[in-house]
């Protein structure tokens, strides 16, 4: 149970780090420019119903991805390690870095928003992607895969109310304390990311001395 419940913390952590969505409330605020906060809520509602779809869809899928690309999971924990490691710094320095975009893109913006850009990449870009695929990794049984799921509709969840009470909390956060909670959850995600790099790091080294007689 305790080993569950650290997992479900991590998966936690780890994602809701990586989708932001305090981060988000400024871009999101600025999209939905002129909107009545009933429709501020449904482009919300949406947007996070798709990113837990697509989560879901490559969390459950990314064994069978493993294979018919074969690549290892080692591998993938280096990688999303890698990945998720300059998240946190760019995060860390107070950058808007998981989503680019310039504004002849946002004066191109239609009437639905919610796939892209708010569902994709600004909630589920490929940083959350990998995440959710590694934390996969780590489920033993189906107990865990269960758990990650839940994590997913919980931070999904978060996010939604989160987005829609975004003209609210950012006048009471305002830019400093936006960029202040943005700073501590970068350094978290940054010591996340070391954890994930060394277990995928250890098992291929211990495997070489292995093969070295050493």
């Amino acid at each position: 149970m305790d080993g569950l419940l650290t997992y479900s913390v991590l998966c936690f952590t780890t994602l809701f780090t990586l989708m932001d969505p305090l981060g988000l409330m400024p871009l999101f605020l600025n999209m939905t420019e002129g909107r009545t906060e009933k429709e501020r809520h449904a482009i919300a509602l949406e947007a996070c119903v798709i990113t837990f779809s697509i989560l879901v869809l490559f969390a459950l899928s990314g064994r069978w991805l493993f294979q018919f690309f074969g690549i290892s999971i080692n591998g993938f924990r280096i990688v999303g390690g890698i990945i998720i490691f300059k998240i946190g710094y760019d995060m860390l320095q107070a950058h808007y870095t998981n989503v680019k975009l310039n504004a002849a893109e946002q004066r191109k913006y239609d009437k639905d928003i919610t796939i892209t850009p708010l569902a994709i990449p600004m909630l589920c870009g490929p940083g959350v992607i990998a995440g959710a695929i590694t934390l996969l990794s780590e489920a033993h049984d189906w107990v865990f895969k269960t758990a990650l799921i839940g994590v997913i509709a919980l931070v999904c969840l978060a996010s939604f109310l989160i987005l829609c009470a975004s003209s609210r909390l950012f006048k009471v956060l305002g830019r400093t304390g936006n960029n202040v909670l943005m700073r501590l959850m970068g350094l978290i995600l940054m010591v996340i990311a070391v954890e994930c790099f060394i277990s995928g790091v250890r098992p291929i080294a211990v495997e070489i001395l292995q093969q070295a007689g050493v």
